[in-house]
């Protein structure tokens, strides 16, 4: 379950996959998978994609608390065909189409069985060390975290239902719904799908910020309601907020901040309304220093997220019907040679006109 290991294993098909071995350094290397449990399946990926964490992991070896002391798989956005079930399985057959969920969790602690298992401390998420990540031929995994995808919605969006989750996560969190007008900083591929989730749920109005031109214009066409181009400092806040507010035209009363930066965070507070709600979202800065005491006095809740639950049946729905088309997200394609993960790992890291850079194995 995401925990296999170097070497060929039994004699079958070589099962390969893209480890990350050290600082800018992948390899595509033999990757042993587990035995076949009688409630896991086994699934051949086709659509794997590239997420900040996996670029932050390649250039850095480690992600706030989470260091990669050795080789680990990359990847957790991922797609794929059923290859074989195990015997207690009777949801899924072989031959179907199913987007996967990432994390494992231990369905034992407080939170499990509280209903909120992405909190669980003996979580195993994909590509989060010491857990291999998706990006291999094959993968055995859980049945019960293979959703399968309607005829209408290709591989490639049953890959996007991963960081579409974090949107549909986030909106939940801070309760969007037809009477909230939405302010989002970033616009970046988190901040599109919070945007698309946001729209979905059915936000009045939403604005988004962006320090990029481009990616600004990016969110414009695909259906924000009015985009404001920030700067990175500090000393613009009290004149943007005006400029925010006036693109808003009303009360802001969801600001969700996808980019997790000091001057984000401490606009969100300052430009929502009394009574209003900061959801954070990125983590562009393991601590912040933001104007807490004045967005307690007007009663602004703060509330945070961590990855998501229970959202691939929204995110599947959300496709099938139209409601969502995640398809302009995905910017480059690559195939899964060494050249061409290096190549795309390359193009996902220089930002610019890349939002979702996805492979097709």
């Amino acid at each position: 379950m995401g925990k296999g290991g170097e070497g060929s294993g039994d004699g079958k098909e070589e099962n390969m996959a893209a480890w990350l071995v050290s600082v800018n350094t992948l390899k595509i290397q033999p990757y042993q998978l587990p035995p076949l449990g009688p409630r896991d399946v086994r699934v051949r990926m086709k659509a794997v994609g590239i997420c900040g964490s996996d670029v932050h992991y390649l250039k850095r070896m480690s992600l706030a608390h989470f260091v990669v002391k050795e080789p680990m798989v990359i990847g957790h956005e991922c797609a794929g065909v059923i290859e074989e079930v195990g015997s207690e399985v009777k949801s899924l057959a072989v031959g179907d189409r199913v987007a996967l969920e990432p994390g494992i969790s231990c369905s034992r602690c407080k939170y499990c069985k509280g209903g909120r298992y992405n909190l669980c401390p003996e979580m195993k998420f994909f590509a989060t060390p010491p857990v291999h990540g998706s990006l291999a031929n094959q993968l055995v995994h859980p049945a019960e975290l293979c959703f399968k995808l309607p005829d209408n919605v290709s591989l490639e969006e049953g890959a996007m239902c991963e960081p579409l989750s974090v949107g549909v996560h986030a909106c939940r969190r801070a309760g969007v719904g037809p009477e909230t007008n939405v302010l989002i900083m970033g616009a970046g591929p988190i901040g599109l799908v919070t945007m698309f989730a946001a729209r979905a749920f059915c936000a009045q109005k939403i604005v988004i910020l962006d320090v990029d031109d481009y990616r600004l214009s990016v969110a414009k066409s695909l259906g924000a309601d009015d985009i404001v181009k920030v700067s990175a400092s500090m000393e613009d806040v009290d004149e943007e907020i005006i400029q925010i507010q006036k693109a808003m035209g009303a009360d802001i009363d969801v600001t969700i901040d996808c980019a997790g930066f000091s001057k984000t965070m401490s606009t969100a507070l300052n430009a929502t309304c009394a009574g209003g709600k900061v959801c954070l979202v990125g983590m562009g800065h393991h601590d912040l220093t933001v104007p807490l005491t004045p967005a307690a006095a007007r009663e602004v809740d703060i509330v945070g997220i961590f990855r998501y639950k229970d959202t691939w049946p929204l995110c599947i729905e959300f496709l099938r019907t139209g409601k969502i088309d995640v398809k302009p997200l995905i910017t480059h394609r690559f195939g899964f040679s060494q050249k061409e993960v290096e190549e795309a790992f390359e193009v996902s890291a220089r930002g610019r006109d890349a939002i979702k850079v996805m492979f097709n194995l």
